[in-house]
């Protein structure tokens, strides 16, 4: 593979880093505000059924994948220990963005949906595994991301 053109090895690697950079910072801030939606959620059906405190538990903490998975993307592309002069100017940052954007808006989304499920249980319906189920499907997403990710690491 060829490096950037003009700016030689030097000028891939810190555009692969930033790519890095944002993989990781993108999904951590999702998989935050993810969480403290689940987290303010729980805090208020708490009020009204303290009982369920291990199902609002489980499900505040399920917008936490998409973290890992930028953390995950991160050692897959950086395997080495270091960005290797081989990663072309665009294999860096198409990976993290491609990762960062997909989990940023998709653990949001499913702390919104677990936030819902969560005061629902609260108010004493019986939908934590419907709500898991309906958490699932912003978290493929983000899985489809990482299996990009993956793939543009083999290409390196």
């Amino acid at each position: 593979m060829e490096t950037a053109v003009g700016l030689g090895s030097s000028g891939a690697l810190i555009f692969s880093s930033i790519g890095l950079a944002l993989m990781l910072v993108l999904s951590g801030i999702g998989s935050a505000i993810g969480v403290s939606i689940g987290g303010n959620a729980t805090i208020g059906a708490l009020k009204k059924n303290p009982d369920a405190f291990g199902s609002y538990m489980l499900l505040s903490a399920l917008p936490g994948t998409q973290g890992l998975y930028g953390f995950a993307g991160f050692f897959i592309i950086n395997s080495s220990g270091d960005v290797s002069t081989q990663i072309n100017m665009l294999q860096g940052p198409a990976a993290g963005l491609v990762l960062g954007i997909v989990s940023l808006f998709s653990a949001i989304q499913q702390g919104r949906i677990c936030a819902n499920g969560i005061a629902s249980i609260g108010s004493g319906n019986d939908v934590f595994a419907k709500t898991m189920v309906l958490a699932v499907f912003p978290e493929l997403y983000a899985i489809i991301a990482f299996a990009a990710t993956f793939i543009i690491s083999s290409t390196i």
